[in-house]
């Protein structure tokens, strides 16, 4: 398929003056207690710690929308730096969305120092696996899956939608299974390693097998194209993980025939991008008109995804 392009800068003054963003983009992890609260009053269903493997962690949330049937899926794989996190932190994005029309899933996974690279990406494999066999139970449409993580779980979606070995593990295929990847402020080229945790987590031996960008670059695939259509969005003041990492995901998918659209957030950073998905302050943010339109390019396939043909830049 003919390779496509789409590159986003939203400049925003907005209406929240930068002293409320801030507020609020601290109370997000305070833990996560003013949106979780403000959860509670959007109208969407909510059934808690199903198991979809054996063990503690392997347990997940389903959001959805009352009675509505067919509807696209979101698996959501929230960060902590492969070391922490709880699917009970994100009811305010889960929630969020599935007011917005969509079957939401937040599984839990196990982190360091429980487990290394790559068991939380197995963990996630069975995560969707579940999705898969159980989506139209909960009124969503199989054949619409999208798999979306923030810092450390875009991470693990990306590496779930660009090897083929993990969703292999489970009867599943990338290009069959996934109608798309959204990432928000993913490390997907993070090499060399700094932080000691990392180097434990990610191993000695063949480290550039654990970054997503080394699945985009790959040529050895029998068809150009065949990833699932990514949907890259970041900070521009992202401290914690540069949007180079965005860029060079996008830039690499492309080169390969693949769909890839980048969103750059001016003045946000790693934590108050999460704002997008936060009960009525989401309103103030593009980030969920973004998702919108790209599910809705995907429609049931990869292969359908819209592919634009010229740069896009909002001023």
């Amino acid at each position: 398929m003919a390779e496509s392009e789409t590159r986003r800068r939203l400049r925003w003054p907005w209406l929240l003056p930068a002293g409320v963003v801030g507020l609020l983009a601290a109370s997000v992890f305070s833990p996560a207690l003013v949106p979780n609260l403000l959860a509670k009053l959007q109208s969407y269903d909510r059934v808690t710690n199903i198991a979809y493997a054996q063990g503690e962690r392997h347990r997940l949330d389903v959001y959805r929308a009352h009675g509505m049937t067919a509807r696209p899926v979101l698996v959501f794989f929230y960060g902590g730096s492969w070391q922490a996190g709880s699917k009970d932190m994100y009811a305010f994005l889960a929630s969020t969305l599935a007011a917005r029309g969509y079957v939401v899933i937040v599984p839990d996974y196990r982190v360091y120092p429980e487990v290394k690279f790559p068991v939380f990406l197995e963990d996630g494999a069975e995560a969707v696996r579940w999705t898969r066999d159980n989506a139209t139970a909960f009124g969503g449409d199989p054949s619409r899956i999208f798999i979306m993580g923030h810092s450390a779980g875009a991470h693990i979606a990306a590496m779930l939608a660009l090897d083929d070995e993990w969703l292999r593990g489970v009867g599943l295929s990338p290009s069959r299974d996934i109608s798309g990847l959204i990432g928000v402020s993913g490390p997907y080229d993070f090499l060399p390693l700094k932080d000691d945790n990392l180097k434990v987590i990610f191993g000695g031996d063949n480290r550039a097998q654990t970054q997503p960008i080394t699945f985009a670059k790959d040529a050895s695939s029998t068809a150009k194209g065949d990833k699932p259509a990514a949907l890259l969005l970041t900070g521009s003041a992202d401290t914690t993980v540069s949007p180079r990492n965005s860029e060079k995901l996008a830039a690499a998918l492309r080169a390969n025939g693949n769909v890839a659209t980048e969103v750059v957030y001016p003045k946000l950073g790693h934590i108050s991008i999460l704002l997008a998905f936060a009960p009525f302050v989401s309103r103030f943010f593009p980030a969920l008109d973004e998702i919108d339109a790209f599910v809705g390019g995907a429609k049931s396939s990869p292969a359908s995804a819209a592919r634009p043909t010229a740069a896009v830049v909002r001023q």
